[in-house]
């Protein structure tokens, strides 16, 4: 059954006020930590997950992942039905190490071809629902260096228990360790906290109580992720969070503790860029009808904002001025295109 924000009334569900939610939606991992009884109440809900996990160059992180996930794939216990990598392109041993794995193996550029050349990461989970059979669909990232079963097992968790959760997110701590190996605790995670917070709080506060808006780790029902659109760049979760919140209302939303997470750090010109995108995705969001007050905007903001990055910086040379191209694409709702 398709989704429809008709359908849904999401302004009317009683779980409204941020505090109520983050109390009521917020789960710790040890929640679903028995793993069999997980599994028994799929079984007897006949449900089915699809784990999706985008890949670019992870042959050193990719090995734990997928040894972590053929832990819950096989054997007495299958809480993942299908594991799929959908590759973008590695210049590694990644897809390699994918297909000796038994994962389901696609490059991004090959689906849905007529789109052209996949834009991005976004445009690469999009994608790959094109070859996700499951009634539930759970995203990884794989560049995550201390991996654990718990970013999939506990993020599908409150949509195997709780029929009426339609969208689960993991929420983690993220150390940040800098050039000198020293260890900040809780400073990784920076556009989250410098851009994606702000705006939530400035534009869409509902959305406030999530710890970690910008995971990459999250599961939704194959109706629900068939029927919201995805950005294809690094606004992809940003979309998909306040597209979910319109649809099916905040109460229909979670987020799971599992954690520490230790990935990959962006250098601070990439997280500009990053940044960027996010900021776009809002206001492209926000300037939607229906959600500000009459006469608010008089136009939308992002025909303000240019599809070219521009970024000064100051290097031992002196001023230099690089331009990145980034177009803000946004991929239609899969049921609409399948249904064509």
């Amino acid at each position: 059954m398709q989704v429809t924000a008709h359908a849904c009334a999401p302004r009317r569900q009683h779980l409204q006020v941020p505090r109520d939610w983050f109390a009521s939606r917020s789960f710790p991992a040890r929640s679903f930590a028995d793993l069999r009884v997980l599994a028994t109440c799929k079984r007897r809900r006949g449900l089915t997950v699809s784990l999706i996990l985008p890949t670019l160059n992870v042959a050193d992180t990719l090995p734990q992942v997928l040894a972590e996930v053929a832990a819950v794939s096989r054997g007495d216990i299958v809480l993942v039905d299908q594991v799929i990598v959908v590759d973008g392109a590695s210049t590694d041993t990644t897809v390699d190490i994918a297909r000796r794995a038994g994962a389901e193996v696609y490059l991004q550029d090959a689906l849905l071809p007529d789109f052209g050349p996949a834009l991005g990461k976004g445009d690469a989970m999009w994608r790959a629902l094109t070859r996700a059979g499951g009634d539930i669909i759970v995203f990884a990232d794989t560049d995550t260096r201390n991996f654990h079963r718990d970013f999939v097992t506990a993020t599908i968790g409150p949509l195997i228990i709780e029929p009426e959760i339609w969208l689960s997110k993991a929420a983690f701590r993220r150390p940040f360790t800098g050039e000198s190996k020293d260890i900040t605790a809780d400073g990784g995670g920076r556009v989250t906290e410098l851009t994606a917070k702000p705006l939530f709080n400035v534009f869409f506060p509902e959305l406030a109580g999530f710890a970690q808006p910008l995971a990459g780790e999250f599961a939704g029902t194959r109706d629900l992720l068939y029927s919201v659109p995805f950005f294809t760049g690094y606004g992809v979760e940003t979309g998909l969070l306040i597209d979910t919140l319109r649809l099916v209302g905040l109460s229909a939303m979670a987020q799971v503790d599992v954690g520490v997470r230790v990935n990959r750090h962006q250098s601070l010109g990439d997280l500009g860029r990053m940044s960027y995108a996010v900021l776009r995705t809002v206001l492209h969001r926000a300037a939607g009808p229906g959600l500000c007050p009459e006469g608010c905007c008089q136009h939308d903001p992002i025909d303000d904002a240019v599809s070219v990055y521009s970024h000064s910086a100051m290097t031992a040379d002196g001023f230099r001025l690089t331009e990145y191209a980034e177009e803000l694409v946004e991929r239609p709702p899969m049921a609409g295109l399948r249904a064509a």
